[in-house]
């Protein structure tokens, strides 16, 4: 499973919809972190500050393939994002008790935000609508 929080959510300029289509949307859960503004998306850094919402997708090794390019990661790692697995509690789309599961999240490299605004949200993409106008 992988976790998203800004631009790959649904409605976002990257929505992760884009690289498959039929990727299965599991619910939503809250990141233990900090958003910060790196213009056009955020960086979540995990520190605890906030529980940040985001979206709980299926996860196979050619999305994960695609997000890994997303994120700079994949072919050449920029040292912008790194990955990592934290334990959070989805809460399913169906309606069925919240679960605790690990997820896939890419996570914000300290020097990526540092001098960047801290974005005062727990939910980047209706932030970054309201900003926009």
């Amino acid at each position: 499973m992988v976790a998203v929080y800004g631009t790959l959510r649904r409605g976002g300029s990257n929505d992760i919809r884009r690289w498959q289509a039929d990727v299965r949307w599991l619910g939503h859960c809250r990141l233990p972190g900090q958003l910060h503004d790196l213009g056009p998306y955020p960086g979540l850094v995990l520190d605890g500050s906030y529980k940040v919402l985001a979206e709980v997708y299926e996860l196979n090794p050619a999305l994960e393939r695609e997000l890994d390019r997303v994120e700079e990661i994949w072919p050449i790692d920029i040292g912008e994002y790194a990955k990592h697995i934290v334990d959070v509690e989805l809460l399913p789309l169906d309606g069925g008790p919240p679960q605790a599961v690990p997820v896939l999240i890419y996570v914000a490299q300290p020097a990526g935000v540092q001098g960047r605004a801290v974005i005062d949200a727990d939910d980047w993409l209706a932030w970054w609508t309201q900003r926009q106008g």
